[in-house]
C-alpha cells in the first residue's frame, strides 16, 4: 500500500503573493498622484491668498484701450467738384514790326511788366520821313493844277453862257477838274501811308502783360515777314484756368450758370495743400470729350498777387453748393466693414460702441453724417485698431501722443 505525501502544492500561495505586491503598487501610484494634485491646489491657492489689490487694477488697466476722441459738431460744409487744369492765359501776343528796316533802340528790359501802348523799340525812321517828304510835295504839285483847271472850268462856263464856246469844250474841262480831284485824293492816301509807315517804325505794346525772352538785339535788320517776331507779351491779370470734370457732373453746374449764379472756384498748387488764388467760373466749353469723359470748363482768376502763372499746373475745386447744419466729423472716425460705414462712439461709462452711419460730402479732413450720430457725441478719431464693440477705452484729448501701436483702420468684425 502506497504512503501519501502530507506536504501542499506551492503555487496557489506564490500566486496569491503576486496579487497582493500587485496592488499594493497600484495603490502607492494613487496615492503619489493624489498627493502631488493635492500640492499643486495648494501652491495655487497660496498665490491667490498673496495677491494683493493694487495688481488687479494693473490687470485692468493692461485691457484698456488709449484712445483720442472729439465730439461731433454742427456746421456748414461745402460741395465741391475738383479737376486738374493748368493756367492759360487771356492774351498772348508775338510782337512783330509791320515795316522793314534796321533796328535802332530797344527800351524794355526781360521779364517787364508793360503797360497798353507803352513804346517798346524804334526802327530806323529816316526812310520813311523822307518818302512821306516826297508825297507831300507831290500833293501840292497836284493841289495846284487842280486849282488852275478849276478856275479854267469857271471861265468856261462864263464863255459857254456867252455861246462863244462849244458844249464839248466845257465838257472836256469839267472831267479834267474831276481827274485832277482824283489825283489830289490820291495823294492824299500815299500821304497817309507814309505817315502810318513813320508811326510803325515805333513799336509799342499791344496788350497790358509780361514780357518774355528778346528775341532780336538792336542794329538788326527786321522785317514784317519774320516768323520769331522781336518779343513775347503774356497777359496775366486777369488770368484763366482751363479744368475738367466728369460729364455727370456737369448738369447741376450749367443748372446753376443759366441761373445767373456766381460759382466760386479756388486753384491749388500740385500737392493740394496751399491755396494760390481764387477766381469765379467764367464759361463751360460746348462739348464733351468722348474719349474720356470729362468736359472742359474756363475759371477767371484777378491774380492781383502773381501767384498764376502761365501753363502752371494746378488742381482747381469749384464750390457748387454748401449744406447748412450739417453734422460734422473728422474723416478718421470714419470706418469701413462688411457691412458698411460705421464709427466707435464713447459711452458715459468709457466703453465704446459700433454705431452705423450714413457719410454724405466729404471735404479735405472732415465729413458730413447725414444719419446714425447726433452733435455732441464723442467719436473715436486714433486708436481704433484695437477696438470692439464694448471695449474699454481711455480718453485722451485731441493733440495729445498718439496711442501706441498705430496701425491701420479695423473694420468691423
Amino acid at each position: 500500500m502506497a504512503i501519501e505525501n502530507p506536504q501542499k502544492d506551492p503555487r496557489p500561495q506564490r500566486t496569491r503573493v503576486a496579487v497582493l505586491l500587485k496592488r499594493g503598487a497600484i495603490g502607492l501610484l494613487v496615492l503619489c498622484l493624489l498627493a502631488i494634485g493635492a500640492y499643486a491646489l495648494l501652491m495655487k491657492s497660496g498665490e491667490a491668498q498673496l495677491r494683493v489689490p493694487g495688481e488687479k487694477k494693473a490687470d485692468s488697466r493692461v485691457r484698456t484701450v488709449p484712445v483720442v476722441a472729439v465730439a461731433a459738431k454742427t456746421g456748414d460744409i461745402g460741395v465741391y467738384l475738383t479737376g486738374l487744369g493748368s493756367v492759360t492765359p487771356l492774351n498772348t501776343v508775338t510782337v512783330k514790326s509791320r515795316v522793314d528796316g534796321q533796328l535802332m533802340r530797344v527800351l524794355f528790359k526781360e521779364g517787364q511788366i508793360v503797360r497798353s501802348g507803352e513804346l517798346l523799340a524804334e526802327i530806323d525812321p529816316r526812310p520813311f520821313q523822307a518818302q512821306l517828304t516826297q508825297m507831300e510835295g507831290q500833293m501840292a504839285r497836284d493841289q495846284a493844277l487842280l486849282k488852275n483847271a478849276q478856275l479854267d472850268l469857271e471861265r468856261y462856263r462864263d464863255l459857254y453862257r456867252q455861246e462863244l464856246i462849244a458844249k464839248q469844250q466845257l465838257d472836256t474841262q469839267e472831267a479834267l477838274v474831276r481827274q485832277t480831284e482824283g489825283i489830289v485824293k490820291t495823294d492824299q492816301g500815299q500821304i497817309d501811308t507814309a505817315k502810318l509807315q513813320l508811326m510803325y517804325s515805333r513799336i509799342t505794346a499791344p496788350i497790358t502783360g509780361r514780357i518774355g525772352l528778346r528775341l532780336v538785339d538792336p542794329g538788326n535788320i527786321v522785317h514784317a515777314n519774320d516768323a520769331n517776331g522781336l518779343l513775347v507779351i503774356t497777359q496775366l491779370q486777369p488770368i484763366a484756368v482751363v479744368f475738367t470734370i466728369p460729364e455727370d457732373s456737369l448738369p447741376p453746374v450749367l443748372g446753376k450758370l443759366k441761373a445767373g449764379e456766381r460759382l466760386p472756384v479756388e486753384a491749388f498748387d500740385r500737392e493740394q495743400k496751399r491755396r494760390l488764388a481764387v477766381g469765379s467760373l467764367l464759361t463751360v466749353d460746348n462739348q464733351i470729350d468722348p474719349t474720356t469723359g470729362t468736359v472742359k470748363l474756363k475759371a477767371i482768376f484777378p491774380n492781383d498777387d502773381h501767384e498764376l502763372f502761365p501753363s502752371q499746373f494746378v488742381n482747381a475745386r469749384l464750390l457748387l453748393d454748401v449744406k447748412r447744419g450739417a453734422t460734422i466729423v473728422p474723416t478718421a472716425a470714419i470706418q469701413r466693414g462688411s457691412q458698411g460705414t460705421f464709427v466707435y462712439i464713447v459711452k458715459v461709462d468709457q466703453t465704446v460702441a459700433v454705431r452705423p452711419v450714413t457719410v454724405g460730402v466729404t471735404q479735405g479732413d472732415e465729413a458730413s453724417i447725414e444719419a446714425g450720430l447726433f452733435p455732441d457725441e464723442q467719436v473715436v478719431v486714433d486708436g481704433t485698431e484695437k477696438l470692439r464693440e464694448g471695449s474699454n477705452v481711455d480718453v485722451q484729448a485731441p493733440g495729445s501722443r498718439a496711442p501706441a501701436g498705430k496701425g491701420p483702420k479695423a473694420s468691423r468684425s
